[in-house]
């Protein structure tokens, strides 16, 4: 029985230790169980945060590579097979882009938390008895000298026109017009150049109609081609301008038919996309397209809710000697009002004043209205979101969160080494992609963001341009020791460097260039680019010689007795056998005698003797090839060409 006893006990223990028996070892048993599927799930979550990369919208294809921590080919050859896209190693992508790329490769894009728009302004959406009519916001699009300002001005009665250097438009200007029917609209200028294709997308971005102009003495060109390709991704109705019908050379009809070849189809020709035909210089036909502009928005039914909190986008930005940091803000939604908190970009203030288009200042400003805002605390750029806060403190600590993660991307692409523009070129850095840093500070946004997306399209697969920073202001001590710390060179587009600024690039080393025009910037840094292509190799054929026969010199060798047939043989050309149209031997000319003399050269129509370097198995009726490599200076267009083959 004691033996039975102790059998017992040992079995009540171990299924106690298995969690077999009694009420404490179910306990165990059971808290085991939770801490194995607590641990499960910590160990999901990780490798869930391991496969979540974390991304700003619009960021480009080589700057989603390398978040991937893939070749960038690899993101370019999945585009055009999969979403049929063309993209460039520069292009930039919207998140749904972003998203079905990362998802490919086997990650889960989010957009970055600390740089969406996380404030209180994210309230539930306005109910149909909070909305009212607001005016159109019409961008005018279409190719440079085709008369987009010229419209603009004459609707304005202004000239926006004196004083553009290299006479095109160098930013977005936004303008509210009051029409005599007490009817508004609001226009925004884009650019025309192609240098400012990232500029015109943005336009398309925030506007309700695009009025496409044309010049009636011209054709489609390449940028209104763009202009058409932004409208229709922005899936913004189109209103054609068909300008400078007052000339002789216009052809009306033949501009309609050009733009049948780009699927817009104007009313005339059974199609939905109305036509105007107009003289921005006498101003015929522009009252009309008014009309037509006001249709259009009238079948798009606008509404916004004007008695919220207000956000909208930054137009345009600049640092004015006298206001300070001054940015042009279109109100999209709500009322935006002085005194209101608001954040911006990586900054966040509260609203100083407002001031319309012709500086006069405002207190209050709708939806679909463009403002000057005064009180940033430092100069946003273009297309910045532009938010209205309840909470000042809370503003503040989002533009420190967003400064911060800019900080540590302009750390992240920096290294050590000092540059300039005129030595970039002599760099030889063998099978590696040769790249140049740039930093880029304008006068406005605008024109920083066309010049930093027009550089870095000079790219190809052999030498890079990377951006390190884009910013308004003037060149500061601070931009010399970040361009000293990158290895970078600073352009600078309208502004100047201070005194603290030149004193710090004379003493760092730190090399600066200087702008007034958008192109010599660009030329210049071509001209960098190219220089640091390495030379492509080109064979040039100098001669032909026919062996005739061949004879044994003593302590010199086989001797090959020739005839010149075409061109000149020269001692000091390279040589090439040729045999039965095959080549058998390349290499140098030992000798070259002429009646037993050794000459330097012999031209087309003599006979002369030819001993080969090294090579002794020369036959009667073999060719001599003579030819010289030379070096050939490459454009960034033959090296992109050659990549392309």
């Amino acid at each position: 029985m004691d033996q039975e006893a102790v059998s017992q006990n040992i079995t009540k223990t171990m299924s106690a230790m298995r969690g077999g028996g009694g009420r404490r070892g179910r306990r165990s048993y059971d808290d085991g169980g939770a801490r194995e599927e607590q641990e499960a799930q910590r160990v999901a979550a990780v490798e869930r945060e391991k496969k979540t990369v974390h991304v700003n919208e619009f960021i480009t294809v080589s700057e989603l590579a390398a978040i991937l921590k893939i070749p960038a080919t690899q993101i370019v050859a999945f585009a055009f097979k999969n979403l049929g896209l063309m993209v460039t190693i520069n292009q930039r992508l919207d998140f749904d882009q972003i998203e079905l790329i990362a998802g490919e490769f086997g990650f889960q894009a989010v957009l970055e938390a600390d740089y969406a728009v996380e404030t209180t302004a994210q309230e539930e959406a306005d109910l149909p008895e909070e909305l009212q009519p607001r005016p159109p916001v019409v961008t005018i699009m279409g190719h440079v000298d085709h008369g987009k300002t010229s419209l603009l001005d004459y609707i304005r009665k202004a000239t926006v026109v004196a004083g553009e250097s290299g006479g095109i438009t160098q930013h977005i200007g936004a303008y509210h017009v009051a029409l005599p029917d007490d009817r508004r609209i609001t226009f925004l200028d884009t650019p025309g150049h192609e240098a400012f294709t990232a500029m015109r997308a943005r336009g398309a971005q925030v506007t309700d109609v695009v009025v496409l102009v044309v010049a009636a003495d011209d054709q489609v060109m390449p940028q209104t081609i763009e202009a058409i390709s932004h409208a229709r991704n922005a899936g913004v109705p189109m209103v054609v301008a068909i300008n400078k019908v007052d000339l002789p050379a216009a052809n009306p009809g033949k501009v309609k038919q050009d733009l049948l070849q780009h699927s817009v189809v104007v009313e005339e020709f059974g199609g939905d996309v109305m036509a105007q035909e107009i003289s921005a210089k006498t101003g015929a036909g522009v009252p009309e397209l008014l009309e037509k502009i006001l249709l259009q928005a009238d079948l798009l039914e606008l509404a916004a809710n004007p008695d919220r909190r207000a956000a909208g986008a930054v137009v345009e930005a600049q640092l004015d000697p006298g206001k300070g940091p001054v940015a042009t803000v279109l109100v999209q939604n709500g009322t935006l009002r002085v005194g209101d908190d608001f954040i911006c970009g990586i900054f966040s203030g509260r609203v100083r004043a407002l001031l319309d288009e012709r500086g006069k200042q405002v207190k209050s400003a709708g939806p679909a209205i463009p403002v000057q805002v005064l009180g940033l605390t430092g100069v946003p750029m273009a297309g910045d979101q532009f938010v209205v806060v309840e909470d000042a403190s809370e503003a503040r600590e989002i533009a420190q969160r967003r400064e911060r993660l800019e900080r540590e991307a302009r750390s992240r692409r920096s290294s050590k080494g000092v540059v300039t523009l005129e030595d970039f070129m002599s760099q030889t850095d063998a099978g590696e992609k040769r790249q140049l840093k740039l930093l880029i500070k304008a006068d406005q946004g605008g024109p920083a963001e066309a010049l930093a997306d027009a550089l870095q399209q000079l790219s190809n697969e052999e030498v890079q341009v990377e951006v390190i920073q884009r910013a308004v202001g003037a060149i500061t001590e601070s931009d010399i020791l970040l361009a000293k710390a990158s290895g970078a060179i600073i352009l600078g587009f309208h502004v100047r460097p201070d005194n603290k600024a030149r004193a710090a690039a004379e003493r760092e080393g730190v090399d600066i260039k200087l702008y007034r025009i958008i192109y010599e910037a660009v030329a210049d840094v071509r001209a960098a680019l190219e220089g640091l292509l390495r030379p492509e190799e080109r064979e040039v054929i100098v001669g032909e010689a026919l062996v005739r026969e061949t004879f044994k010199v003593p302590r010199i060798g086989l001797v090959a007795g020739c005839i010149i047939r075409s061109g000149v043989a020269t001692r000091s050309a390279n040589v090439r056998v040729i045999r039965d149209g095959v080549e058998v031997y390349d290499g140098q000319v030992g000798s070259l005698r002429r009646f037993k003399e050794d000459v330097r050269e012999v031209r087309e129509g003599f006979e002369c003797g030819i001993g080969i370097e090294n090579f002794n198995d020369v036959k009667v009726g073999d060719v001599f090839e003579f030819y010289r490599t030379e070096e050939v200076a490459r454009t960034l267009e033959s090296s992109t060409s050659a990549s392309h083959s």
